[in-house]
C-alpha cells in the first residue's frame, strides 16, 4: 500500500495534536501529512469535487500514488478509524469498538467536536512546523 496522506487543518490545535499523536505511534512511518491549506490538498480535494476552502474535517487519502488502485478519500470518523487501525496494538481495538457505532452517530460526535475545536484547542496564526526528524513526512513544506 502506498503511504496514506493525512490532510489536516494546519492552524487547528486539535488537528496538530492528532498529527503529533500519529507521529509518536507510527513507528513504521506509514503516514504522510499535508495541511488543508496547501496546494497539494487543494489538488486532491478538487479531484474529489470537494471545496479546498472546507476546513472542518480531517481527510485520509489512500492510494494517492498507486497505478492500479483508485484513489480513496476518507473523511471525518472514517478517516480517524483508518488511522487508528494502521497504528495497530491497542488502537486497533479502539477502532474496532468505535466502528460498532453507526456512522451517523460517529460523524455527529465528530462534527460536534469540529465545530468547537478552535475554542477548545486553540488556533495557530500559521501552520506549525514539524521537527527536523519528521520533516520528510510532510508533503507541503
Amino acid at each position: 500500500m502506498p503511504h496514506p496522506i493525512l490532510l489536516y487543518d494546519g492552524v487547528c490545535g486539535l488537528c496538530n495534536r492528532f498529527v503529533r499523536f500519529i507521529l509518536r505511534r507510527d513507528r513504521d512511518g506509514i503516514f504522510r501529512f499535508a495541511s488543508l491549506q496547501s496546494a497539494l490538498a487543494a489538488r486532491i480535494l478538487t479531484r474529489h469535487n470537494i471545496s479546498p476552502a472546507d476546513l472542518d474535517t480531517v481527510y485520509v487519502v489512500v492510494n494517492s500514488d498507486s497505478q492500479g488502485s483508485p484513489e480513496l478519500l476518507l473523511s471525518r470518523s472514517d478517516a480517524v478509524l483508518f488511522v487508528l487501525k494502521q497504528l495497530g496494538a491497542i488502537w486497533l481495538a479502539v477502532a474496532f469498538l468505535l466502528q460498532l457505532l453507526p456512522k451517523f452517530v460517529r460523524d455527529a460526535a465528530y462534527n460536534a467536536i469540529a465545530r468547537r475545536r478552535y475554542g477548545i484547542f486553540g488556533k495557530y496564526e500559521s501552520c506549525a512546523l514539524p521537527s527536523a526528524k519528521d520533516r520528510s513526512r510532510f508533503l507541503d513544506l
